[in-house]
């Protein structure tokens, strides 16, 4: 199938390899060196042409595309903004582990008015890959933003038929909101039944676009065969968890999205810093957060 292709940079141990784009620092491989098993999703445009964006300095869309900041509106902001297009820096790298940057430009200035460093590690421990995240704020002010993951990895048995998603919960059910039609938060929500912390991956809870989860209780998601066993699991420990996989398409992957943030509901019309479950950073701050992949060896 087509896809990415090879990573501008590779990291490696003697259990792992992990290849790493420059657009965006994107994760674009996940290899077991043992037996060459890919974990991640190619990138087929047919489905999705992406394989694991870093969403900054927004998660989702803005009502109406816009914010606004000090009485001024940005106008036409893209879903997730922009840091996933643009190319990092490479800082540092060694055998295991890899540093890459993006800074503010005159470009990000005219959608973002802040200052800003952006640094994106990856750092492979055994069966293990720590994706680190620092936020520097450069500017005079205090700092609005958010940041998230989206990577995307193949189904066991390169197909959802049967796979399960271990929530790691004593919950029966979990609720979810619900995407608009523009790609925003709506009023509605959703329930979706549990069976020993066990969410099914059926096409049809995908059928609304992204499931959007409070992660307050949500720490860790592993994914299963339809026999319970786990080949790869998400650890983390942020306020919301998206759950996604392309409508309709049938596609052999879902994406686990720890996210600090999140899209606007219908109808906010407020401040960049009104915004829910955004990050504050203040004058010469640093944001330091992680989360982790686990594969099974």
């Amino acid at each position: 199938m087509p896809g990415y292709g090879e990573a501008d940079y590779s990291i490696k141990n003697n259990v792992i390899e992990a290849g790493i784009n420059k657009k965006g620092a994107e994760l674009i491989s996940l290899v077991r060196i043992k037996d060459g098993r890919q974990y991640m999703w190619n990138g087929d445009a047919a489905y999705w042409n992406r394989v694991s964006p870093v969403l900054f300095p927004f998660v989702g869309k803005l009502n109406g595309q816009r914010y606004q900041h000090n009485g001024i509106w940005y106008e036409g902001i893209a879903q997730h903004a922009f840091a996933r297009d643009m190319e990092f820096t490479l800082t540092d790298i060694t055998e295991d582990t890899i540093w890459m940057k993006l800074g503010s430009s005159e470009e990000t200035y005219k959608i973002y008015p802040f200052d800003f460093v952006f640094e994106i590690g990856y750092k492979l421990s055994g069966n293990l890959v720590k994706v680190m995240w620092k936020v520097h704020n450069n500017s005079q002010e205090t700092m609005y933003f958010s940041v998230g993951a989206h990577p995307a990895f193949m189904c066991p048995g390169n197909s959802k038929e049967g796979c399960l998603l271990d929530l790691h919960t004593e919950a029966g059910s979990v609720e979810s909101g619900t995407l608009s039609a523009d790609g925003i938060l709506g009023e509605e929500t959703r329930v979706f039944p549990l069976k020993d912390g066990r969410l099914e991956a059926k096409e049809s809870i995908f059928d609304r676009d992204a499931l959007i989860l409070d992660a307050s209780g949500i720490k860790k998601v592993s994914m299963e065969d339809a026999e319970g066993k786990a080949y790869l699991s998400v650890l983390f420990d942020t306020p919301l968890l998206g759950i996604w996989s392309p409508a309709g398409k049938k596609a052999p992957f879902i994406c686990i999205e720890p996210w600090y943030g999140r899209c606007d509901r219908e109808g906010f019309t407020g401040s960049l810093e009104e915004r829910e479950y955004g990050n504050k950073l203040e004058a010469g701050g640093v944001f330091e957060r992680e989360y982790a992949i686990e594969i099974v060896v």
